[in-house]
Formats: structure tokens, sequence, C-alpha cells
């Protein structure tokens, strides 16, 4: 189960005027009817609108619940047509209100391609973080990279071998494990795990765009990539990526944060870029991040 995370409040702050100034005292009270607004919307209802959106079954869209906000944010990237973002509306009945629709250019897909880096016989992904289990060694990459390709090497030519993948999770979640069987390559390390949050000033790199750098903008996001496949629990942000750049780590300074999964844009026009946690893929087979 994905550990459900509550965005950061995006409201107007609000503040409480009319404080009655007491001249005998000098005290300052405020009237008994001023109280804080009452939620729009519940809990129930923004999970119910949630769900909604998930069985609309339109691709190439990405959501998460801002309970702080009462909404349920809807990024649609540039192939979901106006008509298909109606037709959500009528699945959410009353609570049409408590949806927040953001357009993105490009198209939401698994940033794979034939390429450097680590190689499969068809694809080209990226190298995530190291990870050890006793005295074995691994490396984590995106799960539809593992999906795709069972065994990678170092060079295009599959001359130097890296080892097999040894389990992933795509979709539903995106990572996958790859076990060091050549004694001869090195896998140095240098982070620890943690967790993103809203805000924070982060960095990915990747084979084919390299280093870049942005912020995290969601945590919690549900992803549904063109040509199938949604994966939830996702970390949002602005940094760019690119085809080949997928298993990619996301990190800020020594913290590891999570492994590119996909997005739109490339990195001459920007775009919006979706990493799995890493605490998670590292949980799921027992290794540990170093």
């Amino acid at each position: 189960m994905k550990t459900r995370t509550a965005q950061p409040a995006k409201k107007t702050v609000r503040l409480l005027a009319g404080a009655i100034s007491l001249a005998a005292t000098g005290a300052l009270l405020l009237p008994p009817a001023v109280q804080a607004a009452p939620r729009p919307f519940s809990d129930a209802q923004l999970s119910a609108v949630s769900r909604s959106v998930d069985r609309s079954g339109i691709t190439g869209i990405a959501w998460y619940v801002d309970a702080a906000a009462d909404k349920v944010v809807v990024t649609a990237d540039s192939t979901v047509s106006t008509a298909e973002l109606r037709a959500v509306a009528p699945s959410v009945g009353g609570d049409t209100a408590a949806l927040v629709v953001e357009h993105t250019s490009g198209v939401f897909r698994p940033l794979l391609a034939a390429g450097d880096a680590i190689y499969g016989s068809r694809y080209r992904c990226s190298l995530g973080f190291n990870v050890v289990k006793g005295s074995t060694y691994y490396f984590l990459t995106a799960g539809h990279c593992g999906k795709a390709e069972k065994r990678w090497y170092a060079d295009p030519s599959g001359r130097t071998l890296i080892g097999p993948t040894t389990g992933y999770s795509y979709p539903g979640n995106d990572y996958a494990l790859v076990r060091y069987d050549n004694a001869s390559l090195s896998h140095p390390g240098g982070f620890t795990a943690a967790n993103a949050f809203v805000g924070e000033k982060v960095t990915r790199t990747g084979s084919t765009s390299g280093t870049h750098v942005g912020t995290v903008t969601a945590l919690n996001v549900t992803v549904r990539y063109q040509g199938g496949g949604t994966v939830s629990g996702l970390i949002q942000t602005t940094v760019c990526a690119e085809p080949g750049d997928s298993g990619g780590p996301l990190y800020d300074g020594a913290k590891a944060l999570g492994l590119t999964s996909g997005g739109s844009g490339d990195c001459r026009t920007g775009g919006t870029t979706f990493f799995q946690p890493v605490i998670e893929a590292a949980n799921a087979y027992g290794v540990t991040i170093y």
C-alpha cells in the first residue's frame, strides 16, 4: 500500500479582523462568531473525486489529493482534449468544484529509449542508486525498464555484462532491482535514503540529458501514461527529463529521493517529471542504499 501524504496548503491566508479592544483592561478578544471556516469538502468526498478521475480511464493525466486546499488537482498533457476532461465531471457529481485542472505541454510517457548508460537488448535506461543486501550488490532503476529487459550491459555492444533484473514492479509502482554479476565493475555509493517534501530543491541525473535541477511540486501523485500504465504514489517535479533518463536518480545533496519514472517535455522546453520514491523501492527488496 502507498502512504498517502497530504499536500501543503496552497490557499490564500485569511486574516481574522475585528478584534475588540476593552479600554478598561487593554485586552483583545475575538468575537464568538469569528471561527475557522468549515472545509468545503471532506476527506471522503475528495477520495471519491479522486476515484472518479481514476475511473475515467483518460490517459495522459496525473492527479493527486490536496487535502489542505480541499482540491483534487488534475494535470493534463497536450494529448488530452477538452471533451475528455469534461467527461470526468458527470462521474464526480455535485463535487465538481473540488476539481482543479492544470495543463502541461508534451506527453506523459515512460522515459525509455535506445542509447547508452545501462543497456538491454532493445532499450537504454539509467542506473538509479546502488544498494546492498548482505554481501550482494545491486542497483535500483525504473520498473518499466526492468519489465522490458531481463539482462543489462555496461556498453551498447553487449560485451560488458552487468547482471540480470532480479525483480520489478510496474505498473502500480515503477521500480526494479538489478544484481551486479560482474565483479570487475565498481559500484560507488555516498547516499542515504530520504523522503522528499513539497518545495524541496532537487537534482536529477540521466544518461540522455545529464544533470538538471528543479523543485518538488506535489507528493503521492498518480499518473496514467500514454500507451498504458498507471503508477501511483509518485513525486511530481519541475525537473526536465528525456527518454533514456528512466531509472536515474533524484536527489538533494546526499539524500536519495527517487527514481525517474516518466513525464512530459524535454530539457529544451521544460516539462513535468515524476519519480518513484526510493524508500519504497528499497523496502520492497530489503536492500540498503549506501
